[in-house]
């Protein structure tokens, strides 16, 4: 397996466990099928696959619970240690992701991979919003100390009061009206679920907020927020997000964001070798899982027999007692192996499989997941849960880089763009690496080897379907002679001279209006198969961090490993707790709105 990255070393214990393949099989084409054999390794074996997070959150977990974990992964190296970079040997991410205040858990796993915060995060920094009149606010930053401490949300109401130069305080002062909502969505399970089937443009209206609120704050929030306009989002998932990220406590938005190379680098990296070295991890890189493979399932001429006699009633016990069968969906139905396509460096493609195995993780994406399910008929008749989620769509994503010629200043390293007719619906932010980034080890990274001229700009542009026809010189072109110069006029003056297009198609979780009871949950009807990333429902497990959320999809991978049984349980922190007039606000509506309900009467803003 050329590109199967088998990062292999001895563990604390002794010797890692190396997984043999057998001789390979020739297959139609001229390629190849392999299948990894049981290994003497008496310890559970588990199979993780997905290398994003929640992938790494789940492998993590499990090594630590003393689990045999192989991690499988599309990218070539999911490790981190070979990053992406472009045609010209720049290096290159999809997508600049910040990393908010309320990440407990990655903020841990920093400090265990005994890292500096400083070395790897940017300080805290604020971010501006640009429309086609100009600029439109800047985010504040609350860790500096410069505010005082106020209860949430007149702390932020407060700071941001001369931060909005254009919208006005009536149009802001409708906002009160979501901050009810906000505190009535978890009333209960039916609330949330009448919130879900709304969309968030539709509740904006019921609960008054203004169209300049909307327009000139709220959409361009939600666009950069959850990758699409507030018509096509749950109501209940834009409260979530709009409650963690800027209205539970003060410092709520406050953001930071990797100070050098990339994520992958700097976290990936040094955790997978710890759990390559430590735990004896497996990495199989160029892996396209393509089907799952069950046990203890009923053949079709079983299952069609049991139907016959659940209509005589007592004749169905009889049946299964003789057959010796479980019942279909039952516990004794088990996910056992895993079928999956590596290509090679050459551009070979060979079969292999894993087999024997006693669980797995699935930490994928909508897309993913869809390839899993398809190609698995078993798992989508045992867990029609699965077969759902795999029905969702995703959202496309466009990432540029531009190397520029000169150096470019702007107020603040982050920036939002909003309501350009250039962008076709959709959102955008671009990040001035050089100011995030500004060591000199860093400039030079991000320069590839070449010499340093100017700015390194990283645009992102969600919900960009529009925009996926364009050519890359299209989209470079749009970026640098209209959106750019349109925020800061000093961008028209600067020369491109180098610049990296890529394309992420439904690459992202799109959380619909009655999207919520589609989504995968973490624990599936296959007792030994769950699910991880931050679209997962997490039920009993459920995680304060919400929305697209590095810290959503790592700590759902813990806790998938935690709902497999397979060793102690490995801490998971909370967010920090609700500020305590807003867990008294949401215990009166419970009350109130419980009394009202005695009496036949319901709210008038959600059914």
């Amino acid at each position: 397996m050329q590109r199967c990255v088998a990062l292999l070393a001895l563990s604390a214990s002794g010797a890692g466990a190396y997984v043999t393949p057998e001789s390979p099989r020739p297959l139609r084409g001229g390629r190849q099928s392999r299948v990894l054999a049981s290994s003497p390794d008496a310890r559970p074996h588990v199979a993780v696959v997905g290398g994003g997070w929640g992938g790494w959150g789940a492998a993590k977990a499990l090594c630590e619970q003393g689990c045999r974990v192989t991690l499988l992964d599309a990218l070539p190296d999911p490790t981190g240690a070979t990053p992406l970079r472009s045609a010209s040997g720049k290096p290159v991410e999809n997508g600049v992701r910040g990393f908010w205040k309320d990440y407990p858990n990655i903020n841990a796993l920093v400090d265990e991979l005994g890292l500096d915060a400083s070395e790897v995060f940017t300080p805290f920094t604020n971010s501006s919003f640009y429309s086609p009149d100009g600029l439109e606010a800047t985010a504040p930053v609350f860790s500096e100390g410069k505010y005082a401490t106020l209860p949430s949300p007149l702390g932020q109401m407060l700071a941001t009061f001369p931060l909005f130069e254009r919208l006005p305080l009536a149009d802001r002062a409708s906002i009160a009206g979501l901050l009810y909502a906000i505190l009535d969505l978890d009333r209960d399970e039916a609330t949330f679920a009448a919130y879900d089937r709304m969309s968030a443009h539709d509740l904006f209206i019921r609960m008054g907020l203004t169209k300049r609120l909307v327009d000139d704050f709220l959409r361009p929030t939600l666009l950069v927020g959850l990758f699409k306009p507030p018509e096509e989002l749950s109501a209940a998932v834009a409260m979530e997000l709009l409650y963690y990220y800027a209205l539970a406590h003060q410092d709520s938005f406050d953001v930071r964001w990797i100070g050098k190379k990339s994520i992958s680098e700097l976290l990936i990296a040094p955790l997978a070798r710890t759990l390559v070295e430590q735990h004896g991890l497996t990495v199989m890189g160029g892996c396209y899982v393509q089907s799952l493979q069950l046990n203890g399932v009923v053949p079709s001429a079983a299952r069609r027999a049991r139907r016959t006699a659940d209509s005589l009633g007592d004749a169905r016990d009889a049946l299964e007692r003789s057959a010796g069968t479980p019942p279909a969906g039952g516990a004794g139905i088990r996910v056992c192996g895993v079928r999956y396509i590596e290509q090679g460096a050459a551009g070979t493609v060979s079969r292999g499989e894993l087999t024997d195995l006693s669980a797995v993780v699935l930490a994928l994406g909508v897309k993913g997941m869809r390839a899993v399910v398809q190609g698995s008929p078993d798992v989508a008749r045992e867990c029609p849960e699965l077969a759902a989620a795999a029905s969702l769509s995703g959202i496309d994503v466009v990432s540029v880089r531009l190397w520029l010629d000169r150096v470019i200043p702007t107020r603040t390293p982050a920036n939002v763009l909003s309501r350009f007719p250039g962008l076709r619906g959709a959102g955008g932010t671009f990040f001035m690496l050089d100011q995030l980034q500004c060591s000199d080890e860093a400039i030079a990274h991000n320069w590839g080897g070449d010499p340093a001229q100017g700015s390194v700009v990283a645009c992102d542009l969600y919900n960009a379907g529009a925009l996926l026809a364009l050519s890359d010189d299209d989209i470079v072109e749009l970026l640098i002679g209209e959106l750019l110069p349109a925020a800061v006029p000093e961008f028209g003056a600067a020369s491109v001279v180098d610049a990296w297009v890529g394309r992420s198609l439904g690459a992202v979780s799109w959380f619909a209006p009655g999207s919520f009871a589609l989504r995968p949950p973490l624990q599936t009807s296959v007792p030994n198969l769950v699910c991880a990333g931050d679209w997962v429902r997490m039920g009993r497990r459920e995680h304060g961090a919400k929305g697209l959320c590095q810290e959503r999809a790592f700590a759902s991978g813990l806790q998938a490993a935690n709902a497999l049984g397979l060793g102690a349980e490995v801490p998971v922190k909370q967010v920090r707790p609700a500020e305590p007039q807003v867990a008294l606000g949401r215990a009166l509506n419970k009350g109130v709105m419980g009394a009202l309900s005695a009496f036949g009467l319901a709210s008038p803003w959600v059914r």
